[in-house]
């Protein structure tokens, strides 16, 4: 744990077990108290502390504290038991903690968990996701910046979200960026590129997301090269859990080197005529390239019961379709607000289908499925 600050702790928990161990929190120099309500997401929690009475499994409890943070799960329980330990360990809690357990206890319990939370985040192994569609306007941004965010605000996934639409990039814009760095600044200094100078060239969003914008100008993809391109994804993957890559609508040079470092493929495809042409297309190029099948997922977009249904679409493609995401008005009024949907409308259709798709795509312990709108039953979110 880095010693020039202190954790960031909440707790969740009534009772006078609760109560107890929030004073030993206040008393022990190490720690700031926050409260999970109304949290501000660009400062995440490091720890947070589900206090439990009882013998039973707090499997709800659970459930809403993950609701507020992807941090790492410390069970504090009067009532600790072999059956109690093993279910926190399935259920991904890092840590039990026997109460009452005296400030040392609490003091090392809790760091350790941020530590090891650390560690894995700096372990380097982090995976590349690309959206992409052969078709403008397919909502390829919309999906790119909805699946960073919800990886970094339910997951708790160290994420960057890189816009390789090199000439008309709108990620930063849908966030609610003015960036003053993109991907054309940092490639174009002459300094090796490593982790460090990564994080200088990127921006912040509230959400926890670091995104590195397309170039302000057309005019400059040119100057981005594609082995320059490799590097900087080998170089994210090894600084970040999570690297998301928006693209163009077309293969070109910078294209086909997003594909070599990527280890998921998320293939946008709208219930219309001439995208299902051009995503055959591209399902016949990427076969030409040796994509691996298994690294390849197709998303149907924008579907609703008036249009193409899903067996419309997989015949038309002869495959099936692993994601649905539905037509929803509450997406363009998050796009002009400059808001991700999974944020503003979590429990819109939209936002309940984008986190199950964001849930197996990121990885890492995520809070628990919210309950589905009654709009959302039209459609099947996971993979058949």
């Amino acid at each position: 744990m880095a010693a020039d600050r202190r954790l960031r702790v909440a707790l969740a928990g009534d009772g006078e077990a609760a109560l107890a161990l929030r004073a030993e929190l206040t008393a022990l120099d190490a720690f700031d108290l926050e409260e999970l309500a109304g949290r501000v997401q660009s400062e995440p929690l490091d720890v947070a502390l589900l206090v439990h009475e009882g013998e039973s499994e707090p499997r709800e409890e659970l459930a809403q504290l993950r609701e507020h943070t992807g941090a790492p799960v410390v069970l504090a329980t009067t009532a600790p038991s072999s059956g109690l330990v093993r279910w926190a360990l399935d259920a991904g809690i890092a840590d039990v903690l026997s109460l009452p357990g005296g400030q040392e206890s609490v003091l090392f319990v809790v760091e350790k968990a941020a530590q090891t939370a650390r560690q894995a985040e700096s372990g380097g192994d982090g995976r590349v996701v690309t959206v992409f569609s052969p078709k403008g306007g397919s909502g390829k941004s919309v999906v790119s910046t909805n699946l960073a965010v919800a990886a970094a605000t339910h997951a708790g996934r160290k994420t960057l979200l890189i816009d390789l639409d090199l000439q008309f990039g709108d990620a930063a814009i849908m966030l609610g960026l003015a960036p003053d760095n993109t991907v054309r600044e940092l490639l174009g200094t002459p300094a090796a590129l490593d982790g460090e100078k990564l994080g200088v060239y990127t921006e912040r969003h509230s959400s926890g997301v670091d995104v590195l914008p397309a170039p302000m100008s057309p005019e400059d993809a040119e100057l981005v090269g594609e082995e320059a391109i490799r590097t900087l994804l080998q170089v994210a993957r090894e600084a970040y859990d999570l690297v998301v890559v928006d693209t163009a609508p077309f293969f070109y040079g910078p294209m086909l080197a997003t594909l070599d470092q990527t280890d998921e493929l998320l293939l946008l495809c709208n219930p219309d005529v001439p995208t299902l042409k051009n995503v055959r297309l591209t399902l016949k190029t990427l076969e030409l390239l040796s994509f691996s099948e298994d690294r390849l997922r197709i998303v149907l977009n924008r579907a609703s019961a008036n249009l193409m249904d899903r067996g419309d679409v997989e015949a038309a493609l002869d495959r099936k379709v692993d994601w649905v995401l539905p037509l929803d008005p509450s997406v363009p009024l998050a796009v002009n607000g400059a808001t991700p949907a999974v944020l503003s409308r979590p429990d819109a259709p939209f936002g309940i289908a984008m986190l199950e798709l964001a849930r197996a795509t990121a990885g890492g312990t995520w809070a628990a499925r919210q309950p589905q709108h009654r709009a959302a039953r039209l459609f099947s979110f996971g993979r058949s």
